[in-house]
């Protein structure tokens, strides 16, 4: 196979998010332009890996490229929001590393000895309600705040505040539900890495 799974059209979708990711970042000062292509670059993300099974071009490339896609665009939009926000995009990028490191481009299949609620937010590869909700706070969140915080949520689409706070909340909860899964991961790694050196000596 070699280099032509680079043209996978999977791939392809990918090469084109990372393009709406830096169209963004670009933009990030004009909200009419910012949120319809961090938007589009968020829906892609789920067709690529419906497009990779329908067509048969999985790959392990494919799997890593579509993580790395995720975590430029999160990057970006925590960095620009907060202060702190480099803080979420390292453990995103730590739980990549770890993820793919030890359990390969399959990870998300990976998890049938982890926790019980790890495998309840891991199961069918996050394709069931508490993964849903999960993924909504992992990609949503950001975005949401971007939206509350230049008060689009009142402008444009005419939610009053109490709604607000909910959607806030709920996108929260399943972010922070997503990150005692990446802390699980971390220790699950380093338990691994260590117990490979005990093994050794």
């Amino acid at each position: 196979m070699g280099r032509q799974v680079l043209m996978h059209w999977p791939n392809i979708i990918g090469y084109i998010r990372i393009a709406l990711v830096f169209a963004s970042w670009i933009s990030f000062s004009r909200p009419t332009v910012f949120v319809p292509l961090y938007s589009i670059s968020v829906v892609l993300d789920g067709v690529d890996g419906w497009l990779a099974r329908k067509l048969g071009q999985t790959s392990r490339f494919g799997a890593w490229l579509d993580v790395v896609v995720d975590n430029l665009g999160r990057s970006m939009l925590w960095s620009q929001l907060f202060k702190w926000g480099w803080w979420v995009s390292s453990v995103e990028w730590c739980v990549f590393v770890c993820n793919h490191n030890a359990r390969g481009s399959q990870w998300k299949s990976t998890f049938t000895s982890s926790p019980h609620w790890v495998q309840a937010v891991m199961a069918k590869g996050f394709r069931t309600p508490l993964g849903v909700w999960v993924i909504s706070g992992l990609h949503g969140l950001p975005l949401w705040l971007y939206a509350y915080q230049l008060d689009m949520l009142s402008l444009y689409m005419g939610l009053y505040p109490w709604l607000q706070t909910l959607g806030t909340v709920v996108l929260a909860v399943g972010r922070l539900l997503g990150l005692s899964v990446e802390i699980w991961c971390i220790y699950a790694h380093i338990k691994y890495l260590t117990q490979d050196d005990v093994e050794k000596s």
